[in-house]
């Protein structure tokens, strides 16, 4: 499984690549859309301390891609209208929805194999138990999330603002 894939699951809202960012000498291909669903099967212990399962739908956003003159991609930025999420205790049958209200995911790829990402808006966020802090958790952020990633894909969190959800408190009952 790519952990560093289950990680992110953004609502995401509308494409505003060159008002978000100001672009440096780069070059930016042209969006390319992310697909409409998702769904990851998470065992206990990974996502929450239960067997979560998390589904997206209606997913209506985009990747812009900025390489540098090598053609290496050094930056992207994924926005649009985002997924309908629903975690599920597969557990108990227990679900929680919720609806997309935007968000904004910008990825800086810096030279040694780690990354800084910056969420804003409406987020989900997985920490897995090598995660700092270590999971299992998963949180639904309203606001600004920012966190690192290692050579090997492990999250270390930076800083939060916002309202959050604990997703695995609410669907433990």
């Amino acid at each position: 499984m790519n952990h560093a894939a289950v990680r992110r699951m953004s609502p995401l809202t509308v494409l505003a690549v060159v008002s978000l960012v100001g672009v440096p000498p780069a070059t930016a291909a042209p969006p390319t859309p992310v697909p409409s669903a998702l769904f990851y099967d998470l065992p206990a212990g990974l996502g929450c301390a239960f067997h979560l399962q998390v589904s997206g739908t209606d997913a209506k956003t985009h990747i812009q891609e900025f390489r540098d003159k090598n053609g290496n991609v050094i930056r992207t930025i994924t926005a649009g209208d985002g997924y309908t999420l629903t975690y599920t205790n597969a557990d108990t049958g227990k679900s929680l929805a919720i609806q997309s209200s935007g968000s904004v995911q910008h990825t800086t790829l810096n030279p040694d194999g780690t990354s800084t990402v910056t969420l804003t808006g409406n987020n989900g966020l997985i920490l897995f138990p090598t995660d700092h802090p270590a999971g299992p958790t998963t949180t639904q952020y309203v606001g600004r999330v920012v966190f690192t990633t290692d050579q090997s894909g492990n999250a270390t969190v930076v800083s939060t603002s916002g309202k959050s959800t604990d997703i695995c408190a609410a669907l433990a009952q």
